[in-house]
């Protein structure tokens, strides 16, 4: 498909060539960077920590500093695949009083200034099976969300939850680890779309060692079975890490490295330091051009 880009600003105005459907906005800004040479910064947030006031900012100010990608997490009580960093982040979100719709209508703020840079929804199955699929979908898509990671959904049970997203124009994102078989590999693969994640480590998000150049072979490995962008995350946390996984992946995916400042700072200072980090983290990915 020949798609034209003008941007203007914040806002892309599509002139489609044949009866497709506009790029979405991950294939766009994986297609831009990839003829920039660049790698993709995503950034993971969680919606509503410590405070919903605080979220909407922190993102247009992240993406001025250099993401690419925002991964927003919806709040939930029980994270088994995350670290204290996030997990505490959940709880002082919903402390805050943030639930999964207004985690949404974050999303929906945010698209009054900023139309292109894609936004994934990361988080668990019971808020979304409360809501039901087609509902949640359905809400997520009016307030611009471009696509939904749910960590707890296997491959092999998403089907239902894929069709509901396929039919809203939305991506599903999945996991992939070190410990993935080739069969899992190849069902991911199949059904990707967006990007596929690789989880980088064996344990939960935010723990400390990063082996790149097992990460390296695997990611290399799954590229070349599928062309959808591979993100790598879990365990990338300063400039080295991020220059290394960068090296090998299409995109660097960076969560308890921006959260952790939220436990220990007040809400200004957290997010002075994170909007630093992301200029860090921007200009060692950038080295690599």
């Amino acid at each position: 498909m020949q798609c034209f880009c003008m941007s203007t600003n914040n806002s892309s105005i599509y002139i489609n060539q044949g009866k497709h459907n506009p790029m979405s906005r991950l294939a766009t800004r994986f297609e831009q960077l990839k003829s920039q040479q660049r790698k993709a910064l995503v950034s993971y947030v969680m919606a509503g920590d410590p405070h919903p006031q605080v979220t909407v900012p922190l993102l247009h100010q992240m993406v001025e500093a250099g993401v690419d990608v925002i991964e927003l997490g919806l709040p939930f009580s029980d994270p088994m695949a995350d670290g204290p960093v996030i997990a505490l982040a959940a709880e002082r979100a919903l402390a805050g009083g943030t639930n999964t719709l207004d985690a949404l209508d974050m999303v929906k703020a945010f698209r009054e200034k900023d139309q292109t840079t894609p936004v994934v929804l990361m988080g668990y199955l019971n808020p979304v099976e409360v809501i039901g699929y087609e509902k949640f979908v359905a809400y997520a898509k009016d307030c611009g969300v471009d696509g939904v990671l749910l960590v707890d959904l296997p491959p092999e049970e998403s089907k239902q939850f894929g069709e509901v997203l396929k039919q809203n124009e939305m991506d599903q994102i999945f996991l992939l680890a070190p410990t993935s078989t080739d069969k899992r590999i190849q069902h991911v693969v199949n059904h990707a779309s967006g990007f596929v994640y690789y989880v980088s480590l064996k344990g939960v998000t935010g723990a400390a060692t990063l082996d790149t150049s097992e990460a390296a072979a695997r990611i290399a490995k799954i590229k070349t079975m599928t062309n959808v962008p591979v993100g790598v995350g879990f365990g990338i946390s300063d400039a080295a890490s991020a220059k290394a996984m960068g090296q090998v992946a299409d995109a660097v995916i960076v969560g308890s490295a921006f959260v952790k400042s939220f436990a220990t700072l007040p809400a200004d200072d957290a997010v002075q330091e994170t909007v630093n980090k992301v200029k860090e983290l921007r200009a060692a990915l950038d080295e690599l051009v």
